[in-house]
Formats: structure tokens, sequence, C-alpha cells
């Protein structure tokens, strides 16, 4: 028996911080209505992204130094498949 408190399964405990997944109000590219799109949540200053086909599935997690740099990446092309 443990005396420990129960988990929270809203709260997704990360190294980065705890993303409250009860907080999130997921979005995705406006007119993306596709299974499996890509969903994004800012709950405080951490960034949550996950597949909307599995939205009781994992979710990652960045800080906003984190996100700035992909998003960043991105809009130069760093992952661009040419």
């Amino acid at each position: 028996m443990t005396d420990a408190a129960p988990q929270n399964p809203a709260i997704t405990h990360h190294p980065k911080g705890d993303f409250d997944l009860s907080r999130a109000v997921w979005q995705r590219a406006e007119g993306d209505d596709s299974e499996g799109a890509v969903e994004i949540a800012f709950v405080d200053d951490l960034i949550g992204m996950r597949n909307s086909a599995d939205p009781d599935g994992p979710v990652l997690v960045f800080t906003q130094a984190e996100w700035d740099a992909f998003v960043a990446g991105a809009q130069d092309g760093e992952f661009d498949l040419d």
C-alpha cells in the first residue's frame, strides 16, 4: 500500500514541466479536416503536439524556445523534402 496521492490523468508529467491536458485547447491548421492531422495546444509556457487520429495518445511537449526554433526552421525550409 502506498500513501502517494493519486495521479491526475489530465496532467502529462514531463521534464520540461507539467502539461495540463484538461486546459489544452487543441487546434490545427485552418481548413485541415483530415484524420491524422497535427494538433497544437498552448498551455502556460509549454506547447503540446498530438495526432488528431489518436487524441488519447502521446503528446510531444515543447518549451517556448524549442517551439520558436522549430517554427523558424520550418519557415527557413529546413524540413523541406527536396
